[in-house]
């Protein structure tokens, strides 16, 4: 299930077009894909769930492609016992783990990791307060929450925080009161092309601080959408965003790479890394299929619980995104190979060295 359409398309669409790559077999069984539209949508998030367990009897689900849906759909995929790879950014999807969230795994960076590079950044260059701005649903929420936690513990102020909707069309009321704050730094929580709306927005008004944004910004058509508004940025993001600055003795290279060598050579184009959090999704049910088929067959409850159990003995998966170890208390699997800072640079991302 994906966001191809809506103000989150430029997430939605790489993953669309990823599910045409997955395995169509793994070892001698056939792999039927179903692939629904929510449009952003949470209601439809939620009838789409209902359509593919009910009707379609699905045996796992990959995406939803923003948080909002797939915290709508948390009490479906728990109570009919569907293993759910979730590729949305906010760890409140899998954390804390609880009976829902037993039946949930997430494949991009947790909000923790990024937010411990950016902090770590800001120390080194002398931050000691940020304005924050985010999205008003659990994306930003989650944000405030982990990022505020870890930077009062790294002395970093907030002095600032705003919020704003997904299809806002302006912000120069929140804008003016982080200004007037007169904090460092600007901390921007949202996803995909609405994140260029605050940052534009500062620019405009003359704000002259470093400007941070989350790993929900690795898309290039945030740069086209930017230009020169988004120079200068910085933000932390698996290294795929990265790929030709990245040395060829990590591990996670090679498999990004072959990646988007099969994206672009299926659509013409260098995949955006949100397509990249549904490849890695794939190499993690393809190495559980097999072993939960030990145990049932698929269609049933008993294969689903095999699958879920299955996941959770994940060790040293190599994706491109980063290197999975998942556990029964940890459903990301993820440390710090599976992220790199970066700013962006003359109209590209750059790897920044730490």
């Amino acid at each position: 299930m994906v966001s191809a359409t809506g103000p989150t398309s430029a997430i939605g669409i790489p993953q669309k077009n990823t599910a045409e790559l997955l395995p169509k077999k793994i070892g001698n069984t056939t792999i039927e894909y179903f692939q629904l539209e929510d449009g952003g949508d949470t209601t439809r998030a939620v009838q789409n769930a209902k359509k593919l367990i009910g009707e379609d009897h699905i045996d796992a689900l990959i995406g939803p492609s923003t948080t909002p849906n797939a915290l709508a759909i948390l009490d479906i995929v728990a109570d009919n016992k569907v293993p759910l790879l979730a590729t949305v950014g906010t760890s409140s999807v899998v954390e804390p783990i609880d009976a829902k969230r037993r039946w949930v795994f997430k494949t991009t960076q947790n909000d923790d990791l990024i937010a411990a590079a950016l902090i770590r950044h800001m120390t080194k260059a002398g931050v000691k307060s940020v304005g924050f701005i985010g999205f008003n649903d659990p994306y930003g929420e989650n944000w405030f929450k982990v990022f505020g936690a870890l930077a009062e513990k790294a002395g970093v102020r907030i002095v600032a925080s705003e919020r704003y909707a997904r299809n806002d069309q302006s912000v120069t009321g929140q804008v003016l009161k982080i200004i007037a704050a007169k904090p460092d730094a600007v901390l921007i929580a949202a996803v995909g092309g609405p994140a260029v709306l605050p940052q534009a927005t500062l620019y405009d008004q003359g704000y002259k601080g470093r400007i941070y944004q989350t790993h929900a910004v690795a898309t290039d058509d945030f740069i086209k959408l930017g230009k020169e508004k988004v120079e200068g940025t910085i933000l932390a993001a698996g290294s795929m965003l990265v790929i030709d600055d990245v040395p060829e003795t990590d591990p996670i290279k090679r498999v990004a790479v072959s990646y988007m060598s099969a994206y672009e050579k299926q659509f013409g184009v260098r995949p955006a890394t949100f397509g990249a959090n549904t490849y890695d999704a794939g190499l993690l049910l393809g190495r559980a299929i097999p072993v939960a088929l030990n145990a049932a067959q698929p269609g049933t409850e008993g294969f689903r619980i095999a699958l879920r159990d299955a996941l959770e003995q994940e060790k040293d998966v190599v994706g491109c995104q980063g290197v999975f170890n998942m556990s029964p208390s940890n459903h990301n699997g993820m440390d710090e190979r599976a992220r790199v800072l970066v700013v962006v640079k003359e109209g590209q991302f750059r790897l920044l060295p730490e």
